[in-house]
């Protein structure tokens, strides 16, 4: 996942939105969205090389998103997934912040990671709540007030130009009707940008200009997914993935699941289903 706008607490009508993007190498193995277990508790999409996720989403509304830290010169090859963080985060019964702050210790063996854990709070009695964490920081699990976020490679809200375009786009779009292929059309922008407003992440210039725009085409490396996210208050979750075929990016193929957060103040519970697109 490298790239996530989530409008927090700031909707009249849906607690959360999210739209986020996930790049990857097309050579890596990825199952797209599915629940997952028996139990069918957690939907998320899934890395098959390592096992882990770089979202999802519980029955009991809570969600984890996770991005890397772009900074080749710290990079351990040795490093224990960081797909499996995002698991632990949305299996476990404690708070977010609690956590995190117990797991934080064993954080360090990871390469440079964010990590964005929300709770929206629309079951009774739920406490609404947004944590964000990185582990290339010494500040601990961080409570966000409501508002409009951006994350990419680098720490939250750091004003990279594809995050400043996105969250801009993102906050016009959140004005009118939550639509979630006006939100798919905002993470598939791929207009380049200046070399004079590129950020210096110690990849080469070459790479620097691909990896800035909101969505990605280049060489081996691309944008694979785009999921949008919405919660309602009643609870009423939608989850959308667009995937997009490795061999052909052009092609894509969308996943719908819908479901009512357990507990929630909702009729009843709603079938997921899928569509296919070309």
């Amino acid at each position: 996942m490298c790239l996530a706008v989530v409008a927090w607490q700031v909707h009249p009508d849906y607690p959360l939105v999210l739209a986020a993007n996930r790049d990857e190498f097309y050579a890596r193995s990825t199952r797209p969205a599915s629940w997952w277990g028996q139990s069918v508790a957690l939907l998320a999409g899934r890395d098959e090389e390592a096992g882990g996720t770089w979202l999802g989403i519980t029955r009991s509304g809570r969600l984890a998103l996770l991005t890397n830290v772009r900074a080749p010169s710290e990079r351990n090859p040795h490093a224990p997934s960081r797909g499996a963080i995002a698991i632990g985060a949305l299996q476990s019964p404690q708070a977010a912040g609690q956590w995190l702050r117990e797991q934080a210790p064993r954080m360090g063996a990871y390469n440079g990671f964010n990590l964005l854990i929300a709770e929206p709070g629309v079951s009774k009695g739920g406490v609404p709540r947004l944590v964000y964490y990185t582990n290339r920081r010494d500040d601990g699990p961080q409570p966000l007030a409501p508002g409009i976020y951006g994350l990419s490679n680098a720490y939250l809200d750091t004003p990279w130009p594809k995050v400043v375009r996105a969250v801009s786009a993102f906050a016009c779009a959140l004005a009118g009707r939550v639509d979630a292929d006006s939100l798919l059309t905002l993470m598939a922008d791929r207009r380049p940008v200046r070399d004079s407003e590129l950020p210096s992440t110690g990849v080469p210039l070459e790479w620097e200009r691909a990896l800035a725009s909101i969505q990605i085409r280049a060489h081996g490396y691309g944008t694979r997914s785009t999921t949008v996210v919405t919660v309602r208050r009643d609870g009423v979750t939608s989850f959308l993935e667009r995937s997009f075929a490795p061999e052909t990016p052009e092609l894509h193929r969308d996943r719908h699941f819908e479901f009512t957060v357990d507990g929630a103040r909702a009729p009843s519970m709603r079938s997921s289903g899928a569509r296919r697109a070309s």
